[in-house]
């Protein structure tokens, strides 16, 4: 008889837990959902905010597009690789066999299945689960690879090897090599999971004198097989193609052993790839694995010989003893399809023998060219636009400033501009209120002659002030969209006080002026809804609960002008230094969009970043290097702007015939406009992108050698030169020299009917490995920069490269060369010291090189920085060199006529003279400075320069000038542009009765010396 079960323990008793049973804690599940939550609302709230912001632009079916896209992809990709899994492992479970317990090894697999079995069913769901997200993560993000193939276009080129159209490496390969990548990842994984099923339940035994299996074991593992080896077979018939993309030691594309051995041995390969994979199905079918065994081995034994071991031995025997000869039609291919794809296949090449001695009156053939030297360096005076008209100390300059040209009284003038952008670490008051809604946007662009000095040495200002007067055309001068512009505003909120603006438009004598943005610059945050949404996607939860906020409101931001164009246009590569013009009646920035590709077959691969680093660009500054991608073809397709008050966003397909752009024009139809609607305005302002010519140049620098022998010794390779003004220092700040930037110069080439607005840059010899390079020139290139006018017509002879190449055995000295000569001079080093005085910096400007007067000249401007915290740099001195002859004098005129010796009236007021262009008082170089600071003998205009002493007259001159420019800076920093004015007046009034006054001591015997 059973005894009765216990009794459970009383509550209370002995040995019973307090509080009763135990009940399961549901914290970890809450706080699993809070987290899937949250994560659920901030996806949602990052796809509605990116809908507004597309839509709101225009664009919103690319973002459309290209989500669908990946969102396809991710689902279809995933889905694949979680299917293949879980069938792979339920078939292998279903199919297991039942076999009793057994002692010995096997016993341990019996074990490891009972420990197995409560968790099978959870990894049957997670691990396909897993797989499946990796495979549809890294699906998705090959939807341009995917968008390009389905809208395919024809190059109308063929590669020389196979014959195809270039379209079809460009467009077809990439994708059907993605696709079978992804089934192979499929199979591959679906395979190892069945396997290692199959082998837990004994289906797959490995212990003994061989494998065993089962029926439907041996169908499963021979037919995944059979497709992992015929997918295999299609990856090695596309490695044939992929030999028009192989880099060799001297050359890119396929070689002379590509051509006769590897392509006939892939093809092999393949062939026996399938006669494998068959092999395999007859396995599946009938059973054995002897022969399929045996296929494989002989696969890799016909892979080792015909794909390793034979094209070694031809390179080495037959190819190596020759090799010049043997490659030179694969060389020759290279050439010619590296040219195509970089588009230097048009460079027009002059054979140039510079004169090294400086006739008198070798410039009046380039009064042109010489009348428009620009001795304004960008990269030097942003500080001095700073100084002069920045205003107040929350807004800021570019650095360095950007060159465009106007036309100004009829003819064309370089200029150096920058736009007074918002600067909000200086505003005073860091609320929310004021950083988000009150101080939203710069005023105003600020634009100086590139061939001209003004008073002092300061730049001769074509525009500025705030309101803006001057030169260029009338246009609206509020910055809302910019390269400093704050990550977010709210603008169109309610106004301060009545018939008044919210946000802070510019200072004035009583406070500021206000203003309310007018256009529709942004999506609107007027209801609840997107408020949250933005609250939730800034993290800001002022922007759901301020009252600064009301039905008009809206929210700007992506305001840089490169990234703004980045997302409407994913599918481009952007020059790495937009530039702001003025269009119309609106500051409009212009951002060079680049088509690319990897795939162009022949040609040599470059690598963006290192092609496009120069010591102008910095990680963190308005000029940055490309992206460190590596592409063989490379085309400026796109110009698109941006506009700086309201943000929108236009694309203008520029280079129409590109194959590429073709077909993201397909996928996108309304994306990109036809070059046809670009404005006469826009169209005065185009220019040729800097980094497509930096790549150019690098591509130039070897394939300017057209003939196979001569580039397969490589003897007349070139590079670029280091910049010389920034000796030791590199992007970032390092102390590795950097390459020379291009500079935007109007010039005349030789051989060119009339002067052209250009970017310009230089060659030296390429230095042989374990040899010191030489620093002569080799090489002078241009490019037409000048797009077209306002008729709206591209100009014919617009991107026409022009390369001068010198004497190979000619002694043409280089940049650094030239700068060397400079610092080595003894005239010019003690002038130099004696402005050094006080602790006063010389700055070499950028050293600009130019083909005039049957040879090449070199002019550098020469600054001057005092120290002190509201120091900036002042033209003071412009250096020319010529041959072995240097001018160094206060105008770039005069410079010209100590090398000429003597060219009067051939460069004119627009080389420099400017008004009242001699050099400035005071130790420090700089407008203002006070005689505290010190006014000695050695820095009055040019009788000091040699020691003599100061007349009277000339003291008494020079203090009024000093008076005249503190009046002058004291006006600045108010912010009266009237009173700034006449101070100017006065200074150049002061400034002339000093150079009369020292003309009349000097012609005069009997002038009284001071002191």
């Amino acid at each position: 008889m059973t005894s009765p079960p216990p009794r459970p323990p009383r509550p209370g008793a002995p040995g019973t837990p307090r509080g009763g049973p135990q009940r399961r804690r549901p914290l970890v599940p809450v706080l699993v959902g809070v987290a899937v939550l949250v994560l659920l609302v901030s996806l949602v709230a990052s796809v509605a905010t990116e809908v507004l912001w597309f839509n709101q632009l225009g664009f919103s079916r690319v973002y459309l597009t290209q989500l669908a896209l990946r969102v396809g992809l991710f689902v279809v990709a995933g889905a694949l690789m979680a299917a293949a899994v879980v069938v792979s492992m339920t078939l292998a479970y279903k199919h297991r066999p039942v076999y009793a317990p057994v002692p010995g090894p096997a016993a341990s697999l019996d074990r490891y299945r009972e420990g197995l079995e409560p968790l099978r069913r959870v990894l049957t769901v997670v691990l396909p689960l897993l797989l499946g997200l990796f495979a549809g993560s890294a699906a998705s993000s090959r939807w341009e690879t995917v968008l390009l193939w389905w809208n395919r276009t024809s190059f109308g080129q063929v590669d020389p090897v196979f014959g195809h159209d270039i379209g079809l490496y460009v467009f077809t390969i990439p994708f059907v090599r993605f696709a079978v990548g992804l089934l192979t990842a499929v199979v591959l994984l679906a395979g190892i999971a069945g396997a290692i099923t199959l082998y837990l339940y004994g289906a797959l035994r490995l212990s003994g004198p061989g494998a065993r299996t089962t029926v439907a074991a041996r169908v499963q593992l021979a037919s995944t097989a059979a497709v992992l080896v015929g997918l295999q077979a299609v990856s090695y018939w596309l490695d044939r193609y992929s030999t028009l993309t192989n880099t060799h030691v001297r050359f890119a594309g396929a070689s002379y052993t590509d051509v006769a051995v590897v392509v006939p041995a892939r093809g092999i390969l393949a062939i026996a790839a399938v006669i494998c994979a068959v092999l395999f199905v007859v396995t599946a079918v009938r059973g054995g694995w002897r022969f399929p065994a045996a296929g494989v081995g002989l696969l890799v034994v016909v892979a080792v010989v015909a794909a390793g071991i034979v094209p070694a031995v031809v390179q080495r025997v037959q190819v190596v003893p020759n090799e010049a000869r043997v490659e030179a039609p694969y060389i020759e291919d290279n050439i010619r399809a590296t040219r195509a794809a970089f588009g230097l296949d048009g460079t027009d090449v002059t054979q140039y023998d510079p004169a090294q001695t400086a006739a008198p009156g070798a410039l009046s053939a380039d009064a042109g060219t010489t009348a428009s030297i620009r001795i304004m360096d960008p990269a030097v005076v942003s500080p001095t636009f700073g100084q002069n008209q920045q205003v107040r100390n929350f807004y800021q300059f570019a650095s360095p400033l950007d060159v465009d040209r106007y036309a100004i009284e009829g003819r064309d003038q370089d200029v150096v501009v920058a736009l007074r952008e918002l600067n909000l670490n200086n505003v005073g008051n860091q609320s929310w209120v004021n950083t988000r809604t009150q101080y939203t946007h710069g005023y105003g662009l600020v634009a100086a002659a590139g061939n001209q000095q003004g008073t002092n040495g300061l730049p001769d200002y074509l525009e500025g002030g705030i309101p803006s007067t001057g030169s260029l055309p009338e246009y609206e001068p509020r910055i809302y969209f910019g390269e400093y512009s704050p990550e977010y505003s709210i603008v169109g909120g309610p106004a301060a006080a009545p018939g008044d603006g919210n946000e802070i438009d510019y200072p004035t004598e009583s406070g500021e002026a206000r203003y309310t943005f007018q256009g529709s610059g942004g999506p609107g945050v007027g209801n609840i809804v997107e408020r949250a949404l933005y609250a939730i996607k800034f993290r800001d939860a002022n922007i759901l609960l301020s009252s600064a906020i009301n039905p008009q409101s809206q929210i700007l931001y992506d305001r840089n002008p490169r990234e703004r164009v980045q997302k409407v246009a994913p599918f481009l590569t952007l020059d790495g230094d937009p530039y702001p013009t003025i269009v119309g009646d609106r500051i409009k920035w212009v951002v060079d969009g680049y088509t690319t590709s990897e795939e162009y077959p022949y040609s040599q691969p470059q690598v963006l970043q290192d092609a496009t680093q120069d010591t102008l660009t910095t990680p963190t500054g308005t000029i940055a290097a490309l992206p460190p991608n590596q592409v063989n073809y490379l085309r400026n397709s796109v110009k698109a702007t941006v506009d700086a008050y309201d943000g929108s966003v236009e694309l203008y397909a520029w280079d129409e015939s590109d194959p590429v752009l073709r077909a993201w024009q397909k996928a996108f139809p309304d994306a990109v406009k036809p070059l046809q609607q670009m404005s006469g305005d826009l169209m005065a302002h185009v220019r040729y992108p800097e980094d497509l010519f930096k790549v150019q140049r690098t591509v130039l620098s070897s394939y300017h050698v057209t003939d196979p022998g001569s580039f397969f010794s490589q003897q007349d390779f070139w590079r670029v030169p280091d910049d010389p003004t920034r000796q030791g220092t590199a992007p970032g700040g390092g102390t590795e020299a950097a390459a020379q930037p291009p500079y935007y110069l109007t010039l005349q080439m030789p051989g060119q009917g009339e002067e052209a607005f250009s970017l310009t840059s230089t060659y030296i010899p390429r230095s042989q490995q374990g040899q010191a390079g030489r620093n002569i020139l080799t090489g002078f290139l241009a490019v037409d920069a000048d797009a077209g006018s306002t008729d709206g017509q591209k100009k014919p002879g617009y991107g026409q490269l022009r390369l001068l190449q010198m004497p190979t055995d000619g002694t043409v000295e280089g940049p650094g060369q030239v700068q060397a000569d400079i610092n080595s001079n003894t005239e010019i080093s003690q002038e130099l010291n004696l402005l050094r005085q006080g602790g006063t910096e010389v700055i070499n400007g950028n050293l600009l090189t130019l083909p005039v007067g049957d040879g090449l000249l070199y002019v550098q401007p020469v600054y001057i920085r005092s120290t002190g915290e509201t120091s900036y740099p002042v033209l003071r001195r412009v250096i020319t060199s010529f041959g072995d002859q240097i001018g160094f004098a206060p105008t770039l005129d005069e410079a010209l006529d100590e090398v000429f010796g003597g060219n009067s009236g051939v460069t004119g007021p627009d080389a420099g003279q400017g008004s009242g262009d001699q050099p400035a008082p005071g130790a420090s170089g700089s407008p203002g400075a006070s005689p505290s600071q010190g006014t000695s003998p050695s820095q009055a205009p040019s009788s000091s320069a040699t020691g003599a002493p100061v007349p009277e007259s000339v003291r008494a001159a020079l203090q009024e000038a000093v008076a005249a420019e503190g009046e002058a800076q004291r006006a600045l920093q108010n912010g009266d542009f009237a009173a700034y004015g006449q101070a100017q007046a006065k200074l150049k009034a002061a400034l002339d009765k000093a150079v009369a006054a020292e003309a009349a001591a000097t012609a005069s015997p009997s002038a009284t010396p001071a002191g």
